[in-house]
């Protein structure tokens, strides 16, 4: 069977290449289901995109590289096409925006508009080994246990990284690119809770804080989790695309500086309370108590000179942290690393050295922050190679 182009991956990368390429096209995926990363993401309503997307949300060897995808299909465009199929969203903190209803609603759009280009989409269909003759790309898929031959003159890697192996993630748009000569930038877990050892926290397993957490010199601040095996939140997230084993991490419990003041305030009127039972008008009493044991926090806060307050807010506000690793792939939102972006043009994700070869979405090596900034990428690239293709096409 001869198609135009055949799109590996029918998540959001690769419907909205779909939804765009024109002519013949045909999408595969071995899942039951298309957009399952979709259908999950923002607790069922799909962090879709971000209000402030700009290429610095990014990470990337070629920090430049995804700014064309960026600037040409917008934050805005993707809320425009939104707009035209009705669906109904809100924006929560920090730009990210959510649909009011269901994440399926975004499948659903991507579906319709892959249905009105005339893209064709096989599920439960894996590639099984793929060659190219110098003129188009061949392949043996196998679809409910028949072995099925394709050729098509365009092919897109839109299958993903390897984040999130139980829905089925793995290497394998990796696998095709080096295949095809294409360079890896090495990969590993982003956007990840990061775990300890000895399991330290716990005992305040489910406490959460507004911090700031600090990795390699970049810092967020957002909430911090603790967790049985570690530390999690929106804020040891971001850090952690950052965070490389064997290095620290450093909290700052205090991050609007407001706790010497507090402190200070309560030798005046609270002098007889001890320095812990303060401490739990500023912050849960469970962590007051990890706090007070680590740091070795005692006595009445009548007794406390200011050096003494001010030495107590600069381990506060200066927390180390030195996870022993993270909980990897498992529970990863995304891959950093992928596919190396100098052998891929940033304007059509086409590859330099084979006319036909698109990769795109989580497979490149361009990762978002968390917000919703991994979907605008997505969609982007997916529309700059989509796009790309239905113009040699014509």
């Amino acid at each position: 069977m001869d198609f135009d182009t055949i799109i590996i991956g029918a998540g959001a990368a690769g419907m909205m290449c779909a939804a765009h390429s024109g002519g013949r096209t045909l999408v595969i995926d071995h899942a039951k289901a298309p957009g399952e990363k979709i259908r999950i993401s923002g607790g069922g309503r799909c962090n879709f995109t971000n209000l402030g997307t700009t290429s610095a949300n990014f990470i990337s060897e070629n920090p430049h590289f995804c700014k064309s995808a960026l600037k040409r299909y917008t934050q805005w465009d993707f809320l425009d096409l939104i707009g035209a199929h009705a669906i109904a969203w809100h924006e929560k903190t920090l730009g990210q925006l959510f649909c009011d209803e269901s994440a399926k609603q975004i499948i659903a759009m991507l579906l319709k508009e892959m249905e009105r280009a005339g893209a064709e989409l096989w599920l439960k269909t894996s590639a099984r080994k793929i060659s190219h003759d110098g003129a188009r790309f061949h392949l043996s898929v196998e679809r409910d246990g028949t072995q099925v031959a394709l050729s098509a003159r365009n092919l897109v890697l839109a299958s993903g990284g390897k984040s999130i192996p139980k829905m089925g993630a793995s290497g394998f748009a990796y696998d095709i690119a080096q295949q095809f000569g294409l360079g890896l930038v090495e990969t590993r877990p982003a956007l990840v809770p990061l775990t300890f050892a000895d399991q330290r926290y716990a005992p305040i397993s489910g406490v959460a804080v507004p911090a700031v957490a600090c990795a390699n010199g970049v810092a967020f601040e957002e909430a911090v989790l603790f967790t049985h095996r570690g530390l999690s939140g929106p804020a040891v997230l971001q850090v952690s695309s950052y965070w490389s084993e064997g290095e620290e991490v450093v909290l700052d419990l205090d991050p609007k500086g407001t706790l010497f003041t507090h402190l200070r305030s309560a030798r005046t009127e609270q002098g007889k309370r001890d320095v812990t039972t303060v401490l739990t008008q500023v912050f849960p009493a469970r962590l007051v108590q990890h706090l007070s044991e680590e740091m070795g926090i005692t006595g009445r806060i009548g007794d406390q000179s200011d050096a003494a307050l001010e030495a107590l807010c600069a381990r506060v506000q200066g927390w180390v942290q030195r996870p022993t690793g993270s909980e990897g792939y498992r529970t990863a939102e995304v891959t950093l690393g992928g596919v190396d972006t100098n052998g891929l043009s940033s304007k059509t994700m086409e590859a330099k050295t084979l006319n036909g070869l698109y990769v795109i979405g989580e497979a490149v090596d361009v990762t978002g922050w968390l917000g919703g900034y991994n979907f605008q990428w997505a969609w982007s690239s997916g529309w700059a190679a989509g796009t790309a293709i239905a113009a040699s096409t014509v």
